[in-house]
């Protein structure tokens, strides 16, 4: 029997299979923007190092999966002054990047990964091998958790999310309006979920634990009113009554002299509670027992930034203090309406 003739017969048979393209079987990267921006692969770096490329990168993987519209390309990287020819600046970018790509065995094909999609580009990356995107589900859970006064799990999911940053989001990058909006954006967040993990731990009963974390918050911004608060909580709290009243008065004698403002409400209130001898790790409540303290969300943004999503693909939201939300309480009516002064 001749070869054509087994092959035949084998084929008929079902012995034959046509062949199977070879998959690649390597782990798939890690992205990294809550520090110098990384591209991890076999415990390797495989993030580009020319400014620009470094700059296309970090926006593409602002949305992952979702377009970036060509202009918006062109306002972070050429802000300033761009070349008459900039849309062809672009697509050289974005040729290059795709290269970097395919030299770096991230993928078999750039263009597969970094993908022409008019009025822009889509970066298909899976959206949870982004560290950005595993903090922010973090943070989420945790709150969920937090309302559900599972105070411990909350502070378990929120100091997780928080281990993910290694240092300022995108240090290695030359920032342009719109990554520099998502960096400062990204910094709120990370300190609405510190001070909402710290607020689980007090609540869990940890706070002594806490005093020295709470003294390096209020030493590195001595004007923000949260860890202030958090701080007299826990110190009133061990039984160091006369240290959280100093820590008060230096806060508003701060306040003061800087800003001229007084201490926000729910920090008078706070006060007040000290001076009278009362508790102080429980937030103030309102009517029907829910607590009137209420975590600052994601979505508002301090000093009017807002997200990087908004920036990119829509208008951004109106500006919304975070520590407005710390409670809505008025002044008790004791002593005419006012808190007893300092």
């Amino acid at each position: 029997m001749s070869d054509a003739d087994t092959i035949a017969r084998d084929g008929a048979k079902g012995f034959t299979r046509a062949p199977q393209p070879v998959r690649d079987e390597s782990p798939a990267p890690r992205f990294s923007l809550l520090g110098p921006v990384e591209v991890r692969k076999d415990d390797r770096d495989h993030a580009p190092t020319a400014p620009k490329l470094l700059q296309l990168l970090a926006l593409l993987l602002t949305r992952p999966g979702r377009l970036v519209h060509t202009d918006s390309i062109i306002h972070e990287v050429w802000s300033e002054e761009p070349p008459w020819n900039v849309r062809t600046g672009v697509q050289t970018l974005v040729d290059q990047l795709r290269r970097c790509i395919e030299d770096s065995g991230l993928a078999p094909s750039g263009r597969r990964v970094l993908v022409t999609r008019p009025p822009g580009y889509v970066l298909r990356v899976e959206p949870h091998h982004i560290d950005v995107v595993v903090f922010r589900q973090l943070v989420l859970q945790g709150r969920e958790a937090f309302h559900a006064r599972q105070y411990e799990e909350a502070a378990r999911l929120l100091r997780s999310g928080l281990a993910l940053w290694s240092g300022a989001p995108m240090a290695n990058v030359p920032c342009g309006p719109v990554l520099s909006a998502y960096v400062v954006e990204l910094q709120e967040q990370q300190r609405t979920a510190r001070y909402l993990c710290i607020q689980a731990e007090i609540e869990a009963g940890r706070g002594q634990d806490l005093i020295g974390e709470l003294r390096a918050l209020v030493a590195s911004d001595p004007l923000d009113e949260g860890p202030h608060a958090q701080l007299m909580q826990v110190l009133g709290d061990a039984g160091r009554r006369s240290e959280a009243l100093a820590l008060y008065r230096q806060l508003r004698e701060r306040l003061i002299d800087e800003l001229g403002l007084e201490p926000c409400e729910s920090l008078q209130r706070l006060h007040y509670e000290l001076l009278r001898g009362g508790p102080a790790h429980h937030p103030p409540t309102r009517a029907g027992g829910s607590p009137g303290w209420r975590p600052p969300g994601p979505e508002r943004h301090r000093g009017g930034v807002a997200p990087v999503d908004e920036v990119v693909g829509g208008t951004g939201a109106g500006p919304r203090s975070a520590l407005s939300e710390m409670s809505p309480l008025s002044p008790s009516a004791e002593n005419g309406g006012r808190l007893p002064p300092d």
